[in-house]
């Protein structure tokens, strides 16, 4: 039978740290075919998650996968990572975590457009930056007046 690899438990173990603590978990991810994330917040083959409870909704963080629910530009959407494709997971607020090497064999390039929700905008409003993640607080799914909760970090 097959080790099993240490990886989703130091995940699952940091995470509780960070909520423990009161600090914010972020997830650094291998973005390839497998994954199922926002393709427009993707930079560099990489997308950076805030999987705190206020951002998420449903998180689940298994042996294989990731997955969850979160409101980007205030649409919710699934997402589901690949445990192997994690780079790191650390703390918003000071950076301590841990970084983990990933084979990247499926270019970002190589990922089929997925396809978005349309909204339709009143008269004389403007249409949002996708680039520029939305600003809130709560959690993922809530108030139908609060914005996305996960944001690109550089």
């Amino acid at each position: 039978m097959p080790e099993t690899s240490t990886k989703p438990y130091l995940l699952r173990a940091l995470y509780e740290w960070c909520t423990d603590n009161g600090y914010t978990p972020y997830l650094a991810v291998h973005v390839d075919a497998r994954t199922k994330v926002p393709r427009e917040f993707v930079k560099d083959g990489e997308i950076v998650l805030n999987i705190s409870f206020d951002a998420t909704s449903g998180l689940q963080m298994g042996n294989d996968w990731i997955e969850f629910s979160a409101r980007f530009g205030g649409i919710s959407q699934k997402v589901e990572v690949q445990v192997p494709n994690v780079l790191a997971i650390y703390a918003r607020e000071n950076g301590q975590g841990m970084a983990f090497p990933v084979d990247k064999q499926a270019p970002v390039e190589a990922v089929p457009e997925l396809v978005s929700a349309t909204t339709t905008l009143a008269p004389g409003e403007e249409e949002p930056d996708p680039t520029r993640p939305a600003g809130g607080n709560g959690a993922a799914g809530g108030n139908a007046g609060r914005g996305g909760h996960l944001k690109v970090v550089k």
